[in-house]
């Protein structure tokens, strides 16, 4: 019995001739239950009246440059619960799969594997009655060189467009930044990130500069997608301004940056708009504690830092006594506060619309953990998809507007009144959005810089 079963290591190459992906390195695993595939850009559709899904693959580790476009059957739509605690929608495809000189027809999930350390993960359905696992060994079914691969793939690379984008953040392996430097390298541009304190800057009326480390000059760039985290602002958006008087294009402004980061500012800005939000209150004396929380509908309610971020510097006080001691504690530190009544009815859950120029493209619920009022996914959170209704995408799209950003994301909480916005977001993060939603954010960000320059779509050549 055990001659007719192939013997493989913990670490093989495989190929999926159906899909056009000649080589691709595959962790075999007997302790998952399902395969996955890496995936981008996967888009359902109808073939034949059947349901089909198309999608790109970089099908090697760490090269954003080979991409290959594939169609495969669609059997099934999962939601999946990710190792870090996702909750994902993927969809299932049906396809062959080729070890050696062996083939068969296996199903396997397709989600985003960039943090992973392989490209595929050959699971124990795959190989129910087919194979056997040496754990300690390797590749017994060959090894495949990296000039071989590029015999394989010579027909798979993007081809560049001219654009030169800089992506100005803090940390360039946080998983918003990585997405967005692949989705622009995988689109054919010349991608940089440039780390905001490395920069600084020469003010000049005739020749403004940036300079980085080292005293190189940050010139001929075409655009730039500033990701400015709420610690530097400041700093931030003065080298967004600079690059702005350079004439580079930034997918959002200095000045919309900087109003959506004063939340009493901003707050008031979309009720200039018509906006709907909960209602708030804010004083400067402790004196006037008490009339602040009648204000608001007593308590419960919530108090919130202004300069706070990702739930941080938000408590409920569900007594008035509490809320006084919150309130006053903050004050006797002269920290700037917001108070706010609790919307009880929304249980812990709100929604995320991410709008890029003047679209909502996805959409999530996000609902705070146990023992939790925080819906944040830094908080604990967790994400599930949700469809918004017309009134909440409008909502989102008007407040995004508002606040001048072309990229947004916009929490909405439901209430008995109905929707409400509850703040909006410069540098919004996108694993927890991505991954609930399969959908390519970062490949949206990048085609709103190419639609400001009126570039054409990129095609991904195929070398199926």
């Amino acid at each position: 019995m055990f001659q007719s079963k192939i013997i493989l290591g913990s670490e093989e190459w495989c190929s999926f001739p159906e899909l056009g992906i000649p080589a691709i390195k595959a962790r075999v695993d007997s302790g998952a239950k399902t395969s996955a595939l890496h995936a981008i850009n996967i888009v359902p559709f109808l073939k034949d009246n059947e349901k089909w899904v198309k999608f790109d693959i970089n099908p090697i580790q760490n090269n954003l440059k080979t991409v290959i476009h594939c169609e495969a059957l669609m059997i099934d739509k999962r939601i999946v619960k990710s190792s870090s605690g996702f909750r994902e929608q993927r969809y299932v495809i049906q396809t062959k799969i080729m070890l050696g000189t062996e083939s068969w027809t296996i199903q396997m999930t397709l989600t985003n594997r960039d943090s992973m350390g392989f490209r595929m993960l050959l699971g124990r359905e795959a190989m129910s009655g087919r194979i056997l696992v040496d754990p300690e060994e390797k590749y017994l079914l060959g090894q495949t060189t990296t000039e071989n691969l590029k015999d394989l793939y010579v027909d798979a690379i993007a081809k560049k467009s001219g654009l030169r984008i800089g992506l100005l953040a803090s940390n360039p392996e946080l998983y918003s930044n990585k997405r967005i430097m692949e989705a622009g390298e995988m689109r054919g541009h010349e991608m940089h990130f440039l780390n905001i304190k490395e920069c600084y800057m020469k003010l000049d009326a005739d020749q403004p500069e940036i300079h980085y480390r080292g005293g190189k000059v940050l010139d001929n760039f075409d655009a730039v997608i500033p990701r400015i985290r709420p610690s530097i602002t400041f700093y931030g958006c003065a080298l967004t301004r600079q690059f702005e008087a350079m004439k580079v294009f930034c997918l959002n402004s200095a000045a919309a940056i900087t109003q959506s980061r004063d939340k009493l500012f901003s707050l008031q800005l979309l009720l200039r708009n018509g906006i709907d939000i909960p209602t708030t209150g804010f004083a400067n004396s402790p004196l006037d504690t008490d009339d602040l929380i009648k204000m608001v509908g007593g308590s419960p309610l919530i108090v919130k830092l202004l300069e706070g971020t990702q739930g941080k510097g938000v408590v409920l006080a569900e007594t008035k006594k509490a809320a006084e001691s919150v309130i006053n504690a903050f004050k006797s530190l002269n920290a700037n506060i917001l108070v706010q009544e609790f919307i009880k009815e929304a249980n812990g859950k709100d929604l995320r619309l991410f709008v890029v120029d003047g679209k909502v493209v996805a959409a999530i619920q996000r609902e705070a953990a146990a023992g939790e009022f925080r819906a944040n996914i830094h908080m604990g959170g967790t994400a599930s998809i949700i469809k918004p209704t017309v009134e909440e995408k409008k909502i989102a799209i008007k407040a995004a507007k508002a606040m001048d950003l072309r990229v947004a994301g916009v929490d909405i909480i439901r209430s008995s009144k109905g929707p409400l916005l509850l703040e909006v977001n410069s540098s919004p993060g996108l694993e927890g959005i991505e991954g609930a939603t399969n959908k390519d954010i970062a490949g949206e960000m990048i085609k709103a810089i190419e639609k400001n320059f009126k570039m054409k779509p990129t095609n991904h050549e195929s070398v199926s």
